[in-house]
């Protein structure tokens, strides 16, 4: 089955097709067939999941598409260079880590989620997908390695989150924190001196939702 007619369960127009031209019209690198498709059993896998459990709030297959795949795959984009391995933190139902997976498999990601159910289905994506995804089915703060990136997204209590998260920063290696233009500086306030902050991304589709860039420029324990 090619791409171009792939359907998601419930869905109405190929999924594949609306993916890319959602990504076109906002300059984004669209994605070839094979890749297109992974994301048509993703949503697939997210709608049958979310019939029994509450993954996401967001349960329209169309705004799935619009808002939880497009912005993940904006946030692929915006990756600093040299990023080889990564922390998506409070994955969730896996934005936007599964999506970065997906588009950039050369980067090793690690997917943390305390959650059951959620990490329960974490795995499964990683399995339907065939992703070198690792899912850490715990806390993320529990976590003893560092990483080049570390991606916040629509985490419960951002500010303590952030703090936590910016000790899991490798020495010179990024943070990205996925919210709204309000939270801004007390989101860059929490994560602690140590960050220089890049250039803030607006994402698609909204008025005041954008990724803050902090690249670690010093030894958090040295400034404690």
């Amino acid at each position: 089955m090619s791409a171009s007619g792939s359907h998601a369960p419930g869905m109405g127009w190929p999924v594949s097709g609306r993916l890319n031209a959602l990504l076109m019209r906002e300059g984004l690198p669209t994605l070839d067939a094979s890749t297109e498709d992974r994301f048509v059993r993703y949503l697939s896998l997210i709608l049958r999941w979310n019939a029994r459990t509450n993954l996401t709030a967001i349960r329209d297959p169309e705004e799935i598409v619009s808002r939880h795949f497009v912005e993940s795959i904006a946030c692929s984009a915006a990756l600093p260079a040299g990023v080889r391995t990564l922390l998506d933190f409070g994955s969730g139902a896996g934005f936007p880590g599964i999506p970065i997976a997906l588009c950039r498999p050369e980067i090793s990601i690690t997917l943390a989620e305390s959650q059951n159910k959620k990490a329960a289905f974490l795995r499964e994506a990683v399995r339907t997908l065939a992703l070198k995804t690792t899912v850490h089915g715990d806390r993320a703060e529990n976590l003893t390695a560092t990483f080049d990136c570390v991606i916040l997204r629509a985490v419960d209590r951002m500010e303590a989150a952030t703090s936590a998260a910016s000790h899991l920063v490798s020495p010179s290696g990024w943070i990205m924190i996925m919210t709204t233009g309000p939270e801004l500086l007390s989101v860059k306030k929490a994560a602690g001196g140590g960050f220089t902050w890049q250039g803030d991304v607006k994402l698609p589709f909204s008025s005041d939702r954008m990724i803050a860039v902090g690249r670690l420029i010093a030894s958090l324990e040295k400034l404690a």
